[in-house]
C-alpha cells in the first residue's frame, strides 16, 4: 500500500535505530512536561501521555471496532476503539490521528472531525485521550500484527457487551464518553 503524502512530512519511528518508543509526558492540560520510554510510562499511571482515538462509522451509524491481538500488552483479545495510538514526539493531534488511521486500518484521504478530550486512567496507565470521528465504508487493510479482526457494531450490541470482558476498559470508557457527548 503506498504511503500517503502527509506521512512523508514527519520522520518515521524506526525500530532498528530506536528499539523503544519515546512518549511525551504531559499534565492534565496536555502541556508537555517531559519524555519517557514507553516501558516506563506503561505500568506507571502517574505518567500521563497523549493518545488519539478515531471512531470510524458506516452509513448506518455503526462503529467499527478492532479485536486486539493476543500479543498486545494492553487488553489482548478484547474489542477496542476503531483506531487508537500514541501521539508521537512533536506530532500534532490531527496528524497523529491520520497516521494511526493509515497504520492500523489503511485509511487515507479522510479528514477526521474532533469530538472531545478526556482522561482515561486505570492501574496500568493514564492517558489524555483526544477523540475524532470519520465515516468510512470502503476497503480496510488492517495491521494483522496488532489486530486480529475488525467488525462494525451497532449501539445495542456494544451496550450488551459492556461489563462482560469482551470490550477493553479503554473502549468502555470511550463509548460512555461518546454517549454523553451525544446527549449534549
Amino acid at each position: 500500500m503506498p504511503e500517503p503524502a502527509f506521512l512523508k512530512t514527519f520522520p518515521k519511528y524506526n525500530s532498528i535505530m530506536e528499539p523503544e518508543e519515546h512518549l511525551e509526558i504531559v499534565n492534565y492540560k496536555g502541556e508537555v512536561i517531559g519524555r519517557a520510554l514507553r516501558s516506563e510510562v506503561h505500568g506507571n499511571p502517574s505518567m500521563v501521555h497523549k493518545v488519539v482515538h478515531v471512531l470510524v462509522f458506516n452509513r448506518q451509524g455503526d462503529i467499527l471496532l478492532q479485536k486486539r491481538s493476543q500479543n498486545k500488552d494492553v487488553a489482548p483479545g478484547r474489542w477496542d476503539t476503531s483506531v487508537g495510538g500514541h501521539v508521537g514526539i512533536g506530532e500534532d493531534l490531527i496528524f497523529s490521528s491520520k497516521r494511526e488511521m493509515h497504520e492500523e486500518l489503511g485509511i487515507a484521504g479522510r479528514e477526521p472531525e474532533y469530538l472531545y478530550s478526556y482522561i482515561h486512567s486505570n492501574t496500568y496507565e493514564t492517558e489524555l485521550v483526544t477523540t475524532y470521528r470519520c465515516k468510512h465504508e470502503g476497503h480496510f487493510s488492517f495491521n494483522r500484527e496488532e489486530i486480529d479482526e475488525i467488525k462494525f457494531w451497532n449501539v445495542a450490541e456494544i451496550k450488551e457487551a459492556i461489563g462482560k470482558k469482551i470490550l477493553s476498559d479503554n473502549f468502555e470508557h470511550e463509548f460512555m464518553t461518546y454517549l454523553g457527548y451525544l446527549e449534549e
